[in-house]
């Protein structure tokens, strides 16, 4: 699997530099995740820009990245999505579960947005 991984203080930018999101990529996928979650980032930024194709098993591996980040009380969002890979969540019924933004910077303000709440609703108790 081709990818580049842009550590930041808040957030890991992980760019899959791959056509194709199928079984052959997945397990590396799923397993590059769970390692960036054991090693204590609860935000994920997944840039799909260069994914043409995805399947099932493309759609499990978002699904496992949104778990991990959600129990870590954390953001995985998804951003660069093609046609193709847009039509498969929204026909999976997906896009109400994953946060789609179209660019990475848009990715960038969410998870920066939602980390100025979570440290307000900890000053209000």
């Amino acid at each position: 699997m081709k990818f580049t991984v842009d550590k930041h203080e808040k957030y890991i930018l992980l760019k899959l530099n791959e056509s194709k999101l199928n079984s052959l990529i997945t397990p590396q996928l799923k397993s590059e995740l769970i390692l960036i979650n054991t090693e204590g980032q609860r935000n994920i930024i997944l840039d799909l820009s260069q994914v043409k194709f995805a399947d099932s098993s493309g759609l499990s591996s978002l699904l496992v990245g949104h778990r991990l980040c959600k129990s870590a009380e954390g953001s995985f969002i998804l951003t660069g999505l093609n046609d193709a890979v847009s039509r498969l969540i929204t026909i999976s019924q997906l896009e109400t579960v994953l946060t789609i933004v179209p660019t990475a910077e848009e990715g960038i303000d969410v998870i920066f947005m939602e980390e100025i709440e979570k440290e307000l609703k900890k000053e209000a108790r």
